[in-house]
């Protein structure tokens, strides 16, 4: 289960984002890291200065995301901008990415390099919470490689997911890259679990893509939380 201090953070968040239905990107990052999930540096930035000072807080290169309560699917309006190496670009961004409607702000993050598999979870009427492992990224629509089990799941569980997808070469190294790490890939699936155990009441859906892995971590890149209509107390 998730500790104490972050359960009450965690549910103070989705309390806070019911009316909405959805819970915006910065909180639902928050969430996974206090669900026990490795997330990437970022700072939310409101104004051009504090983009500048985020920017100097975290380095070069550098991702870029709208924050807008209107604004559910950021690719949709263009709301991404990777690869920022410069203030003036980063100010360029800024600037676009405030005219969005409903802007609040903009996430300034890191960029984490990895293998992009995808997390997710769906609150099934008939099986109750099921977690989904798979390949993620662009590509997750394109060759549906995932695999399902019901939560809550055990640390074999997490392996026999990996191992049932098509494309879990890339998993243990493929033509000379690098293989991820297996134990840093079953302590964030399992926190996951953890977390959609604690509050399935409240969540409908989770999706995590992408999830990116290395020989040394694997990172919670971009999340996005759906909620239930009528939740009850967890």
């Amino acid at each position: 289960m998730v500790e104490v201090e972050g359960k009450e953070g965690i549910q103070e968040i989705l309390s806070r984002s019911a009316p909405r239905g959805w819970v915006l990107e910065p909180d639902a990052m928050r969430i996974l890291m206090l669900a026990g999930l490795t997330v990437p540096r970022f700072i939310v930035a409101a104004t051009p200065a504090e983009t500048q000072d985020a920017a100097r807080q975290i380095g070069y290169p550098l991702v870029a995301k709208v924050v807008s309560p209107d604004v559910l699917h950021k690719s949709e309006v263009h709301g991404v901008e990777v690869g920022i190496e410069s203030e003036d670009r980063l100010l360029h961004t800024f600037e676009r990415l405030s005219s969005i409607q409903g802007f609040t702000g903009m996430i300034v993050e890191e960029i984490v390099n990895g293998l992009e598999l995808i997390l997710g979870a769906q609150n099934d009427s008939q099986f109750g919470p099921m977690i989904l492992l798979g390949i993620g990224g662009t590509s997750v629509e394109i060759y549906h490689d995932i695999s399902l089990r019901m939560a809550p799941l055990e640390p074999r569980d997490v392996g026999q997911l990996a191992d049932r997808l098509r494309g879990r070469k890339l998993l243990d190294g493929y033509r000379g890259s690098e293989p991820i790490s297996r134990e840093e890939l079953t302590g964030n699936v399992l926190a996951f679990s953890r977390f959609i155990m604690d509050f399935h009441d409240s969540i409908q859906s989770v999706d995590i893509n992408p999830l990116k892995c290395t020989a040394k971590s694997c990172t919670a890149v971009d999340a996005r939380i759906m909620l239930v209509s009528n939740p009850t107390s967890s």
